[in-house]
């Protein structure tokens, strides 16, 4: 394993909190709102954006700095919450897919009937 796959990012984080005695401040609720808090600082960046400049963000290097930074921290703190629950966060999401895939099944556009696209048909992270 390298140190850039899940399984190597997540014992360098754990290595890297182990260094500096952070274990304690590292249990899972306190991991859960860090967790929030960056998934806001990424939001933040898009706030007022309208959605032609959001498609762009990635364009102007300091905002790509900024979204790449945040991108990051979410991950970090997801990896730290995964390992402290024992969670394998690519089964998680294998799984997650494979219910999805069963709950949201494909239909077709523009097929007439009564089949129309309703909130539920858009999300499939609940």
């Amino acid at each position: 394993m390298t140190d850039n796959d899940v399984t190597g990012l997540q014992r360098r984080l754990v290595e890297f909190a182990a260094a500096r005695d952070w274990q304690p401040y590292h249990t899972p609720k306190n991991l859960a709102a860090a967790l929030s808090v960056e998934a806001s600082e990424l939001l933040e960046i898009f706030q007022w954006l309208t959605p032609e400049q959001a498609k762009r963000v990635m364009d102007d290097p300091g905002s790509a700095h900024r979204v790449a930074d945040e991108v990051a921290d979410v991950l970090a703190y997801l990896l730290q919450f995964c390992a402290v629950l024992g969670v394998d966060p690519l089964a998680a999401l294998a799984a997650k897919i494979d219910r999805n895939e069963v709950r949201f099944p494909v239909r077709r556009r523009g097929g007439g009937g009564d089949e129309g696209d309703t909130a539920d048909d858009r999300h499939s992270s609940e």
